[in-house]
């Protein structure tokens, strides 16, 4: 579909174009006929969150950023690089930033009142944890073993589908009528990890157990395959985000696009069709 309105003045830059958000985001603009610039390090020009020379030259000619930082806002460090972004930003002459952020993470919520307070046009997409982390993330693997362990017990999550998050960003990045909002998006459900993993196990018709560990146990199954501060990040995650401060469910889904959110369930029979739970 072609958007035939869009203002060719208004180029937008997605950071992080080739994660799970961005890569999809950058894929509907394209499609709808906007003027986009990726910004990733293989673009042209490359864009790095942790080189800040690299902000300038693809900041230059943008009227509007989707601004998702990598690895997580709630990193440490993350509040001083968006502070210093959206800074940079303001200096080039942007007219908008569209910030995701994360539920229940002190950290998301201080980067939230820098982009709220920046002088300029704004919306902010807070959601909960993604659908896809089970299929584009770091659980792909122990699904594809059949065994999945982690510190995560009794507590719901509203797992929010990742094309219902680029939906909402998209809106809010072609659309002004989003300006001054703060979308909270979530999937319409709260499922544990152990249920969620049941639905996954009934969709592919594997057997897949889940094992519920502490976080300590945790940190030290996954050191050595993935960074220090990843490990640090995911144990922070489990230790925080999911202690029960995000059991439940957020409207922003119907708010910015008057539609429901996509369900679990609806994700799981999606991408079981892809093939991608199967193992080899």
């Amino acid at each position: 579909m072609t958007n035939t309105n869009a203002n060719t003045e208004k180029t937008i830059l997605v950071t992080a174009a080739t994660g799970k958000t961005g890569s999809r985001i950058f894929k509907k603009l394209t499609e709808m006929g906007w003027p986009v610039r990726s910004g990733s390090r293989s673009a042209k020009p490359g864009f790095d969150w942790q080189d800040k020379n690299t902000w300038g030259p693809a900041l230059q000619n943008i009227h509007t950023v989707y601004v998702c930082f990598h690895p997580d806002l709630a990193v440490p460090g993350a509040v001083d690089i968006i502070r210093s972004f959206t800074d940079t930003a303001i200096s080039q002459g942007i007219k908008k930033l569209v910030l995701l952020s994360g539920r229940g993470e002190t950290e998301a919520q201080n980067c939230e009142q820098i982009v709220m307070n920046s002088g300029i046009n704004w919306s902010i997409v807070r959601a909960s944890w993604f659908a896809q982390n089970f299929s584009e993330g770091y659980l792909i693997e122990p699904i594809l073993a059949g065994h999945v362990a982690l510190p995560a017990g009794d507590v719901g999550e509203p797992f929010v589908d990742v094309d219902d998050i680029a939906d909402v960003a998209v809106a809010a990045l072609t659309d002004d009528k989003h300006n001054g909002q703060l979308y909270e998006v979530t999937g319409p459900r709260l499922l544990t990890f152990k249920d969620a993993i049941g639905e996954i196990a009934e969709a592919t018709n594997r057997p897949i157990q889940y094992q519920q560990m502490t976080v300590k146990e945790y940190s030290e199954a996954i050191d050595g395959f993935v960074p220090e501060e990843f490990v640090n990040f995911l144990g922070y995650l489990f230790t925080e985000v999911l202690d029960g401060r995000n059991e439940k469910l957020a409207d922003g889904v119907q708010k910015a696009l008057g539609r429901k959110p996509t369900d679990f369930s609806a994700y799981v029979r999606k991408t079981a069709a892809t093939g991608v739970w199967n193992p080899q």
